[in-house]
């Protein structure tokens, strides 16, 4: 069971979480995955890019920084329970919502066969430019399309039968950066987030004062969802799939 704005829920068995870049997870979601893995759920990744284009220091090559990148995520998606992870090679900065990318993303949903996907938005946010980065829109975007109708549909992709992976549907979609309709509290589970967060030493190193600003965005979270005072969260537009 997982704890909500709505009391208690059942977790999910099988969960997969897709994004552009190494620490939107664990910016976003990492108290969710934490919570989801205590309850016994199998959460796996799927990243579009290693972030190869997410540091200003010219001091490491491209290929440096996704391998610095890449282990970054690895470290910390242990810190919350994840073992599993999928990285599809497509280019930082530079991600396109093609059928290339929606195969690439239905391939991976085939092979982990998660209850329920977590992925980005695909609409902007005018308030928040940095949630609507382009490879995050595009990401969602495919996602949404490999959710819907590509994993399920044998007929698309014809390729990835011959490669032995079989339909898959999906029963629902978790979206961050959308009106939420529900709010995960991640009060037990806030200082694995924090705990994963650090891991990306590359991109915090910087970040003064990151518990505090992380858990005043949390709280904040919470007081909208509704939770008691004190209380901490993540919040999901939860959209039925299936």
């Amino acid at each position: 069971m997982i704890l909500t704005d709505q009391g208690e829920i059942e977790a999910p068995q099988r969960t997969l979480i897709v994004v552009a870049h190494p620490d939107d997870i664990d910016f976003g979601m990492a108290g969710t995955v934490a919570a989801l893995t205590g309850a016994g759920c199998h959460v796996s990744y799927c990243l579009t890019t290693s972030g190869e284009a997410g540091g200003d220091d010219l001091t490491h090559t491209s290929a440096e920084l996704a391998e610095m990148r890449q282990a970054e995520q690895t470290a910390a998606a242990r810190r919350v329970g994840v073992t599993e992870l999928h990285w599809l090679g497509h280019p930082d900065g530079m991600v396109v919502a093609d059928l290339g990318l929606r195969r690439d993303i239905a391939r991976v949903i085939r092979i982990s066969r998660p209850d329920v996907v977590l992925c980005q938005t695909s609409i902007p946010n005018w308030d928040h430019i940095y949630i609507s980065h382009p490879d995050h829109l595009a990401t969602a975007t495919a996602a949404l399309a490999a959710v819907y109708p590509d994993s399920r549909n044998p007929r698309a992709f014809p390729d990835l039968l011959d490669e032995g992976h079989e339909p898959h549907e999906v029963s629902e979609i978790w979206l961050t950066g959308a009106e939420p309709n529900r709010y995960i509290d991640i009060t037990d589970t806030f200082e694995q987030k924090i705990a994963a967060l650090r891991e990306h030493h590359s991109q915090v190193a910087q970040f003064d004062g990151l518990a505090d600003r992380v858990r005043e965005w949390c709280s904040g979270t919470a007081e909208a969802g509704g939770l008691p005072e004190g209380r901490l969260a993540e919040a999901y537009r939860v959209v039925p799939a299936a």
